[in-house]
């Protein structure tokens, strides 16, 4: 895939610009947002996304657009499992609901800055180790099974990675917030304000999250720019998200489940591609293995669009009769 210098340029400028938008006119003056406010938001974002996606399908053609709309549709739907760890964070921060936009916000700037890191550290180790694959893969069939096992237990409590435990006993941090400051001084003293600390808390666990997606998505190309821009769009959108579908989490009871078909499925693409690739001595005396066909891009977009759409509602159908199992025994 050729992409010019200039076309990378204008990429970038228009995801600064995105991220411009939501602190100059969404952050700048606190407040929670409404439904209305964050479903019309939230289909703008989708909708940039899937313009881009025709894009490239016009100029690079049909292989590379599905291999686009491929790794964005895998992106967000991992994007919501995030979700669920982003509501543990402000609960456990006790975070006001109209200081949250301002803390996603720079959460997810946050954590767009250390993915790049990750794609492009990750186009590197593709670029000169095929056998790379091979982890990737085996990895992601590991977390698939994880994911499986976790059930539908979404009620985990949040506990502090290493990066916030080191940011705690570094800086001296108050007990309480301070308007949205990130900072404040007290008694001549510099502190950090909650805010900060939760923001690193944000970007720090999506960081964790970015271990399973970019391997993911580089499962189903392994083209920079549209590893890039699948990861951006998708969490350019997920401030928006997160107020929308804040109320709705709770009703995606089986979305473990089809995240773990998803990580599985791509695990074992991944899998066969490195087999086609091989280059390890001790696999099929270091010769290309081919006996077993390659996964085609617009198989592995239906496959993840009828998971997720199966998953959607089956978990809608089981809390429609949970939620009137507890109306009549409550009435009872």
């Amino acid at each position: 895939m050729d992409v010019p210098v200039w076309v990378w340029i204008a990429t970038v400028g228009a995801i600064l610009a995105m991220l411009a938008i939501d602190y100059v006119g969404h952050v700048r003056t606190p407040h929670a947002p409404t439904l209305k406010e964050s479903t019309w938001w939230s289909l703008a974002y989708v909708a940039v996304a899937l313009l881009f996606g025709v894009v490239v399908l016009v100029v690079w053609g049909p292989t590379y657009g599905g291999e686009y709309f491929a790794g964005y549709v895998t992106e967000k739907s991992l994007s919501v499992d995030n979700l669920f760890v982003f509501v543990l964070i402000m609960t456990s921060f006790r975070v006001p609901r109209e200081h949250q936009q301002r803390v996603l916000l720079i959460g997810i700037t946050i954590a767009l800055v250390l993915r790049t890191i990750f794609i492009f550290t990750g186009a590197a180790l593709i670029a000169n180790f095929a056998w790379i694959f091979y982890v990737f893969g085996a990895f992601l069939i590991w977390t698939a099974v994880a994911q499986a096992r976790a059930g539908t237990d979404h009620d985990e409590e949040f506990s502090e990675n290493a990066v916030l435990r080191l940011t705690r006993r570094v800086l001296p941090t108050t007990d309480t917030y301070v308007e949205h400051r990130l900072t404040t001084r007290i008694d001549g003293r510099r502190y950090v304000t909650p805010m900060l600390i939760v923001m690193i808390a944000i970007g720090s666990a999506d960081l964790l999250f970015a271990v399973d997606s970019i391997p993911a998505i580089f499962g189903l190309t392994q083209e920079t720019f549209l590893v890039f821009t699948a990861n951006a769009f998708s969490l350019l959108g997920l401030r928006q998200l997160y107020f929308l579908v804040d109320g709705l989490l709770d009703r995606l009871v089986f979305l473990n489940y089809g995240l773990a078909a998803i990580l599985g499925f791509i695990g074992v693409k991944l899998v066969i591609h490195a087999l086609h690739t091989n280059e390890l001595p001790f696999v099929n005396g270091g010769e290309p293995v081919h006996a077993i066909p390659e996964i085609p891009t617009a198989v592995s977009l239906s496959f993840i669009v009828v998971v997720l759409a199966i998953t959607t509602i089956f978990s809608l159908l089981a809390s429609r009769r949970r939620q009137k199992v507890l109306t009549r025994d409550s009435a009872a």
